[in-house]
């Protein structure tokens, strides 16, 4: 009987979407939607450890069930819809499509609840898609022309990577004979397979060429729809790659070392990228391109040294931890500090994450990095040496993103709303996710690294990149140095213009008969456009489709 209490973090989120759409059940459903991730709360915090459910005639055969790492994804991924929903409330209770982002916040929410608990390859690829897919009605909830072309990016983006996914996948199971997830990981994988998924979730992570989409639909969306993408959404890709690589049984050292060169690029890649944006948001966007590389960079480690995996998931799990409490934080201070003004009491709420973020002494981000850096220091040569600069580097590189973040929103927002109230509803879940950030992280740690947390070395390690970016932005400061402007998207600026480039081309390049040429790509967008222009006042619609699809599948078991 309790086993069964696995499909509620699932089952919950989708029955309450038809009674919000529906006019006489809106009301109701609406005051119970913040509420619908405590089950997979509670899961996560008292369900036993041997907690196993199967569901032969669904599917394949649906297995759900938690594992440590499971059951650690669940409890941050759960903690973070919670306090974010409950933001939600708040921030879109006079919004008049507030039911059609419930819809899709709901949808979202149990198809990432539930890639926490699926134990087979069938189910984690529904609940994966149900969560990518629904998630496009929260970049373009707003129904703005910068929204709409967020999600076309978001849209092309997901159906690329749920394509690289099927295929991996498949080949994945084919060669396993089994598509139960703890076989998988336990059998070699071959090269085509292991590429196809690493690039599959990749583009969930944000490695670098494809992560091109975050940048775009973080600012677009509403406040607490960005704090869920960057803080949980993002890492339902790596748990993807903790589930299907073999990681800790087989090595695959071409593909971990392509792995961990690209985790170093996003590291610095999103720094560099992020300094250069004048949008919070869009910079945060960046720093989650940044953060995702240090534990691509760890997955990428595992892969080349299966005996090292025990400690690298130590590490990846609480890294991940620490950057979805403190990324979501971030987000949500951002935009409660937009609606009430830059305070000197919100100012140093926002710092708090902002120091984490950064690595500063005795905070959950110097807990995570020391672990990770630990770990890290027993691969092989050259790695040790090169990760002992690079490290420290990206650190830096991170700081200095956190007090640029905290002078943009000093600036942008010192007048707004002087002497105006806290929006109610708001504060309250912001600050308890601030404390989780802060407090949750020191709970879950390995002893050894709390222990080595108050040496004075690692305190030094921690602190150095934390006053020189301080230093750095006072010289900044100090000089009137304005940072140059780099359009959200970056590599999505030459590949425009090249498609538009081929687009004028278009005739030199003809199908079998002459003068038939490529498709006019404005005329294209124009269409796009004017679909998409409809889509705000049919997202119920959408919405009914998703529970719908959700429903059949349950009844085809």
């Amino acid at each position: 009987m309790l086993a069964a209490s696995l499909i509620l973090p699932v089952l919950l989120p989708l029955l309450i979407v038809p009674l919000v759409l529906l006019r006489g059940s809106r009301a109701t459903a609406l005051r119970l939607a913040p509420w619908a991730p405590l089950p997979g709360l509670i899961l996560a915090l008292a369900a036993p450890g041997d907690l196993h459910l199967e569901l032969p005639g669904l599917l394949l055969g649906t297995s759900l069930g938690l594992d440590a790492s499971g059951r650690l994804f669940l409890l941050f991924t759960a903690l973070v819809w919670l306090l974010a929903g409950a933001f939600a409330q708040g921030w879109l209770r006079d919004d008049a499509g507030r039911h059609r982002f419930w819809a899709f916040f709901l949808a979202t929410q149990a198809g990432n609840l539930g890639v926490c608990l699926a134990q087979d390859a069938a189910s984690f690829y529904l609940l994966f898609a149900l969560m990518t897919f629904a998630a496009y009605g929260l970049v373009v909830h707003s129904g703005t022309a910068e929204a709409l072309r967020a999600g076309r990016v978001y849209l092309v983006m997901a159906v690329l990577g749920e394509a690289l996914l099927v295929v991996g996948m498949l080949l994945a199971v084919g060669a396993a004979g089994s598509h139960r997830l703890a076989d998988l990981a336990a059998l070699p994988l071959s090269g085509p397979a292991a590429a196809l998924l690493i690039a599959g979730f990749g583009i969930k992570v944000g490695v670098p060429l494809l992560h091109m989409w975050l940048p775009l639909a973080h600012p677009v969306a509403p406040v607490p729809a960005s704090a869920v993408l960057s803080g949980v959404i993002l890492k339902a890709g790596l748990l993807g790659w903790l589930r299907f690589l073999p990681l800790g049984a087989h090595a695959l050292p071409e593909a971990g070392t392509a792995l961990m060169a690209g985790g170093l690029l996003a590291m610095f890649l999103g720094v560099g990228a992020g300094l250069a944006q004048h949008n919070p948001k869009v910079l945060l966007a960046y720093s989650s391109v940044s953060q995702m590389g240090f534990m691509s960079l760890g997955v990428g480690a595992g892969l080349t040294a299966p005996s090292l995996w025990p400690l690298l998931l130590s590490a990846v799990g609480l890294y991940a931890l620490h950057h979805a409490l403190a990324k979501s934080a971030l987000f949500l201070g951002v935009g409660l500090i937009r609606l009430r003004g830059a305070r000197p009491a919100s100012l140093a709420g926002l710092a708090l994450p902002a120091l984490a973020l950064a690595g500063a002494p005795l905070t959950s981000g110097m807990l995570a990095k020391t672990e990770l850096k630990l770990a890290l220091a027993k691969l092989a040569a050259p790695w040790p040496d090169l990760l002992a600069w690079a490290l420290p580097l990206a650190g830096l590189g991170t700081a200095l993103l956190m007090a640029r973040l905290l002078w943009l929103v000093w600036n942008k927002y010192a007048t707004a709303g002087p002497g105006a109230a806290a929006p109610r509803g708001l504060v309250t879940p912001w600050l308890l996710l601030v404390l989780a950030s802060a407090v949750l992280v020191w709970a879950m740690a390995p002893a050894s690294v709390r222990t080595q947390a108050p040496r004075i070395g690692t305190l030094l390690d921690a602190a150095w990149p934390t006053f020189a970016a301080a230093a750095l932005g006072l010289l900044a400061l100090r000089l009137r140095w304005r940072a140059p402007a780099l359009p959200p998207g970056d590599i999505l600026l030459p590949l425009s213009r090249g498609l538009a480039w081929l687009g004028r081309r278009r005739a030199v390049w003809s199908w079998a008969k002459p003068g038939v040429g490529l498709p006019d790509p404005a005329r294209m967008a124009a269409r796009a456009q004017r679909l998409e222009s409809r889509l705000p006042a049919r997202g119920a619609a959408g919405a009914w489709w998703l529970t719908l699809l959700a429903t059949l599948g349950a009844l085809l078991g």
